[in-house]
């Protein structure tokens, strides 16, 4: 099996990660591999933001938890998260980032760095709890959030989740 169907096929989303620091130059590979991702006729009109500080994390974690009515929700205690944004006006800004993020899921499982897909910014990041935190950070104003990426090692002390494809296929001949 090559390289490439070998990442998709063994790629999961890990929620349990080890309080360990992910090597930057690790982290900028992963993000250069969002930058590649395709999008809508190659505008590319996202941005990219990547926290590593550990206290941002739990500001953006705790804003969420409040907005959303779930004071457990801590998105797993990432080491990192890059968090793709798109021009509110993007016709295939949300789409464009679901590519990035794929990409961004796949080169960090290349890497060892575990990865799940976070989506409560989508209807949430123009409220006013969340969109003075995401300013603060860099995010603009005519950005939308669609979905992040928590990175880190993978605790393997938890038990993991089974793994059952999904779906149905149809081939037409």
């Amino acid at each position: 099996m090559n390289e490439v169907m070998n990442a998709i096929l063994t790629r999961r989303s890990v929620r349990n990660f080890i309080d360990e620091t992910i090597p930057e130059s690790i982290l900028a590979d992963i993000v250069d591999a969002g930058l590649h991702a395709p999008s809508g006729m190659g505008k590319k009109t996202w941005k990219f933001t990547v926290i590593t500080n550990k206290e941002v994390i739990a500001q953006l974690a705790e804003a969420i938890a409040t907005q959303i009515g779930s004071e457990d929700y801590d998105m797993y205690h990432p080491a990192a998260l890059i968090i793709p944004s798109n021009l509110r006006k993007s016709v295939w800004g949300k789409e464009d980032n679901a590519c990035a993020l794929e990409n961004i899921f796949l080169a960090a499982h290349s890497y060892g760095v575990g990865s799940v897909w976070l989506n409560q910014l989508q209807e949430i990041c123009d409220t006013e709890l969340i969109r003075p935190l995401l300013s603060r950070i860099g995010i603009p104003e005519n950005h939308v959030v669609y979905g992040m990426a928590a990175l880190g090692y993978a605790d393997t002390s938890q038990p993991k989740a089974e793994y059952q494809s999904g779906g149905e296929v149809q081939w037409v001949k």
